[in-house]
């Protein structure tokens, strides 16, 4: 029986891509958990060592199982090779690598596979809180799933009122507080990208955006996530990323229920977010 869709992914390609997501994110954790509860590292150096290990642990992992497929991680010199495949895996080998050499729980790892520029499917695997986070985001076939404790909440989930907007506990511009403001909400500071998208998905916050610093590494995997569950993913202004691109900038991101969409995206203009 030929199961292909219009997307190119058969059904048994994609349980199989999946299963090796999750399971991808899930051992390069464990492996920075490791090193860090060795004790034999601390700051700078720490986040290097995890980082490296992570990369390395994941090169060799993605290369050996899909040798004809593209990669772009964050630790590994870019190659232009991988513009001509049309899947890409797209991986943050430790997401918040700050967070991580202090010793603090708001840190992911990020595997996601892309198609044609799309996202298809990912997993966010977040150590320290023993959770991994998944989703396929393609149409028609949208699922997902919590390894852990929690629940995951939907695209059409009721908010909090006011709203809890995640942002970065370190860079926060003048036209953030602007914008929680013209929300009425309240701010959810916290590490890495994965990780606040994980706080909505979750119910910890309803809204994250970021305008600056952002690589397609950081986002990839926690967009493809949240759109498996419905959320709206967008730039600040309102269009869509596309991944695999030949400048892996992705700087802005806008993450929120889709009903919370326009007011989102009014309140960032108000804010001076677009200037």
């Amino acid at each position: 029986m030929n199961d292909m869709h219009q997307d190119g992914l058969k059904d048994s390609e994609v349980e199989r891509d999946l299963a090796f997501a999750i399971e991808a994110a899930r051992a390069a954790g464990q492996r920075a958990m490791l090193l860090r509860e060795a004790g034999r590292w601390e700051g700078k150096t720490l986040a290097d060592v995890g980082d490296n290990a992570c990369d390395g642990f994941l090169q060799g992992f993605i290369q050996g199982r899909y040798p004809e497929d593209g990669i772009l991680s964050e630790e590994t010199v870019d190659s232009p090779e991988r513009l001509a495949h049309q899947r890409a895996w797209i991986v943050d080998p430790l997401d918040g690598t700050k967070e991580y050499s202090q010793l603090r729980d708001d840190w992911a790892v990020h595997v996601a596979l892309t198609v044609a520029g799309a996202c298809a499917l990912a997993a966010v695997a977040l150590p320290s809180q023993d959770r991994v986070l998944w989703g396929v985001a393609l149409e028609g076939r949208e699922r997902h799933g919590l390894d852990g404790a929690g629940t995951l909440l939907s695209g059409d989930s009721p908010a909090a009122n006011p709203p809890r907007v995640a942002i970065s506990r370190s860079h926060t511009p003048p036209w953030v507080e602007k914008f929680v403001a013209g929300l009425g909400g309240e701010t959810r500071p916290a590490g890495s990208a994965g990780n606040k998208v994980a706080m909505l998905l979750t119910g910890e916050a309803d809204v994250y955006v970021h305008k600056v610093g952002l690589k397609e590494w950081d986002t990839c995997a926690p967009e493809t996530v949240a759109r498996s569950l419905g959320w709206h993913v967008c730039k600040l202004g309102g269009d869509a990323h596309v991944y695999n691109r030949p400048d892996p900038k992705n700087h802005e991101l806008v993450v929120c229920r889709p009903a919370a969409r326009e007011g989102v995206l009014a309140a960032l203009a108000a804010a001076g977010a677009l200037d």
